[in-house]
């Protein structure tokens, strides 16, 4: 515990906490972030979308006032015009720096959420596999191992200890399914035949759905799970509860 309880200080340092509870006047469009790395993604998230919505106005702006300016007159004649290299050069250079440099903050964000780097060294981990249509969710027991004689596996609940660092290693049975918890900021394709870890660390406790977000077959709409963020006392109780239960 005192390993992990350093590691969750790392994190802290990695990814700047928000505010959870506390709603802005835009975070109407968006679910609530209890996730460490959240407010960045709603960050860039934000910049793309104010980006693409002028570059969206000055369009059909544009579009609109042709259409009124240039409309069908009565005596009017066509004009043939070849253009203008010095515009086409700038609606060519401006667009590409802006790209380059949403790329280039995207390329920084995703090193540091996905990064193997930056993968938590002593996080608690949990083996989440997908099939049609469910997820089991398999425990490390009270040793907080994964592959231990005291594992224990729950269909389709997920339950995990607030502040801390925590580490799913994400497979899938037969077909691609996504993982997706949309307060935490996370989703992950599941891919048959990979393991593939993802981490967050949860700053609030409360009870959320995983999501499946890719279309899985004919029961794709009912692939759900909840979860139960606790305490870490009260995530210790639970885990020690169900321990003798899934032995039986």
């Amino acid at each position: 515990m005192a390993a992990r309880t350093a590691a969750r200080s790392r994190s802290r340092s990695r990814h700047p906490k928000g505010s959870p509870g506390r709603r802005s006047l835009v975070d109407w469009a968006l679910p609530p972030n209890y996730s460490t790395f959240g407010v960045v993604i709603d960050q860039l998230f934000w910049i793309i979308l104010v980006i693409t919505g002028i570059a969206f106005l000055l369009v059909e702006g544009g579009i609109v006032w042709f259409c009124i300016k240039y409309r069908g007159r009565e005596g009017a004649r066509a004009h043939y015009t070849h253009g203008s290299n010095r515009l086409e050069i700038i609606w060519t250079v401006i667009p590409a720096i802006i790209i380059a440099v949403l790329g280039a903050y995207s390329a920084l964000v995703w090193d540091d959420i996905k990064g193997s780097s930056n993968r938590p060294a002593d996080a608690l981990e949990f083996l989440v596999v997908g099939k049609q249509f469910e997820w089991n969710i398999t425990y490390p027991g009270v040793d907080e191992t994964l592959g231990t004689a005291d594992d224990f596996t729950v269909r389709n609940q997920f339950h995990f200890p607030v502040n801390e660092d925590i580490t799913i290693l994400l497979e899938s049975e037969d077909v691609i399914h996504s993982f997706f918890i949309p307060e935490l900021r996370v989703k992950q394709d599941a891919v048959p035949g990979m393991t593939i870890p993802v981490w967050f660390d949860a700053t609030q406790t409360g009870n959320f759905e995983i999501a499946c977000a890719e279309l899985c077959g004919l029961g794709h709409y009912y692939m759900m799970a909840s979860v139960t963020v606790h305490s870490a006392a009260d995530f210790d109780a639970w885990q020690a509860s169900q321990a003798p239960a899934a032995a039986q």
